[in-house]
């Protein structure tokens, strides 16, 4: 048997009801052109609330052997699709439930690596204007203001004083829980994983007119800078990849993802984020971290979804499978 019918019929999800929606749909017709490019069976399916709760008859009807996920945001990376896809019992690209959920949820992650040792932001939950006023008197200026559940820097402003701060609370509550999270000075960094590996570190450069990698820099800005290599010693390299890998495999997480750090003027390497769905857009850091150790785009599409051939939906880091059995 080839390995194009051992993946069988594959389904691409994207689109989806969060407010990366558009980011997704790119992500997802470009994986979907990839695979197919390589003779993969793949059909593109944009995806809706109403499109989710019918998801499991549609796999059935469609004749679907796996599922690669392209969803970006809420509904699509926050474990709610893998656990219809767990109910349905087919494989899927990426992190399990639990792991999504924990992925998508700064403040838990933040909990998780803290409680491990590993260096992250100071940071507050805020329900109000005055607690995000008095979190950032108390935690230093400037601050990052921004929703604890969103990614691609969706609702995200950094604050440089308190007469900025009602905007940008408003604009991260506009899109669920807000937290203020000390703001480190320094360079910007992520980390690719694909599955034992990491991939090269990417030092990521956002122009001076913007404060910080924002969604504009990420998705619309034709002048943020990528270096590759990052500049960092191998040691330091290999170090941050390190830390990528342990906080990756904290939350459960497996599969692929991507890990994002600030690092200070003193070589200190703070946590900021983990993505467990990246985005696979032409700006996207995971494709470009991968081409550049000779991995292209249709490569690394492959690659991913080949992992779902091995990896049982639902398990954890550390072989543990989906019923609690070691």
């Amino acid at each position: 048997m080839s390995h194009e019918q051992a993946l069988g019929r594959v389904m691409v999800l994207m689109g989806g009801w969060s407010a990366e929606r558009e980011v997704s749909l790119a992500s997802g017709a470009a994986v979907h052109e990839a695979l197919v490019s390589q003779g993969i069976d793949a059909i593109a399916v944009d995806i809706d609330r109403v499109g989710a709760s019918r998801l499991g008859q549609r796999i059935a009807d469609e004749g679907v052997d796996r599922v690669f996920i392209a969803l970006h945001g809420r509904g699509g990376e926050d474990g709610q699709i893998q656990a219809l896809l767990e109910l349905a019992e087919v494989p899927y690209t990426g992190s399990g439930m639990a792991a999504s959920a924990i992925g998508m949820d700064k403040v838990m992650c933040k909990r998780i690596w803290r409680g491990a040792g590993l260096a992250t932001p100071d940071f507050a939950v805020v329900d109000d204007l005055a607690a995000a006023r008095e979190a950032a008197d108390r935690l230093g200026w400037p601050v990052i203001v921004k929703p604890t559940a969103d990614g691609s820097s969706v609702g995200v402003s950094k604050v440089d004083g308190p007469e900025a701060v009602e905007a940008a609370f408003r604009d991260a509550a506009a899109h669920g829980e807000v937290m203020v999270e000390q703001f480190i000075k320094g360079g910007e960094y992520t980390v690719a994983i694909l599955g034992e590996d990491s991939l090269p570190t990417i030092r990521i450069e956002a122009s001076a007119e913007h404060a910080f990698y924002d969604y504009q820099a990420k998705y619309e800005a034709e002048d943020t800078g990528y270096r590759i290599p990052c500049g960092l010693s191998a040691d330091e390299e290999a170090s941050m990849a390190e830390t990528a890998q342990a906080a990756f495999r904290l939350i459960g997480a497996r599969g692929w993802g991507r890990v994002d750090f600030m690092r200070d003027a003193e070589g200190g390497h703070w946590l900021i984020e983990v993505n467990t769905v990246p985005g696979m857009t032409s700006h996207s850091l995971v494709p470009m971290a991968a081409r550049a150790v000779g991995v292209e785009f249709p490569s690394l599409c492959r690659a991913i979804l080949e992992q779902t051939l091995v990896t049982p939906s639902g398990s954890r880091a550390g072989g543990e499978t989906a019923d609690g059995a070691d």
